[in-house]
């Protein structure tokens, strides 16, 4: 049975470098599935959980954000960032939520900075929602 070749990397290092049965991204357009042979691909990544199988071992991993090439073989993830499930911190987490809250407060609505604190409590809050899934 043909088999894909998963390699998933952040500006920092190489999170994993596998071989797996099928991945399940989080695309900017929702969830998309990759299993041998598919289509050449690029998507956009959007914070959330980043899921490997293979055969009955299932493997989650956090990204941030980002990009994936997917073909009939090889899935590669370009990750912001990028850690694995059981690694999360959900107190830093809790506490990037308060920060980026409380900056958020004290920013005009228009503030062009407002955005980036928006965006970092979706991504935290995705980030303690894969800390928590099953």
């Amino acid at each position: 049975m043909a088999r894909l070749n998963v390699e998933i990397v952040t500006p920092e290092r190489r999170l994993a470098q596998l071989q797996a049965d099928e991945v399940i991204d989080p695309g900017a357009d929702g969830l998309f599935g990759v299993r041998p042979g598919h289509a050449p691909y690029l998507a956009v990544l959007q914070p959330g959980a980043l899921t490997v199988k293979d055969g009955a071992a299932t493997t989650v991993y956090f990204v941030s954000g980002g990009f994936v090439e997917a073909g009939p073989t090889v899935v590669r993830v370009l990750a912001d960032a990028a850690e694995i499930k059981a690694e999360i911190d959900t107190a830093q987490a809790q506490q990037r939520i308060a920060a980026a809250e409380a900056a958020l407060k004290a920013l005009e609505v228009t503030d062009p900075r407002a955005e980036a604190q928006r965006q970092a409590i979706v991504r935290e809050k995705r980030r303690l929602d894969v800390a928590a899934s099953k």
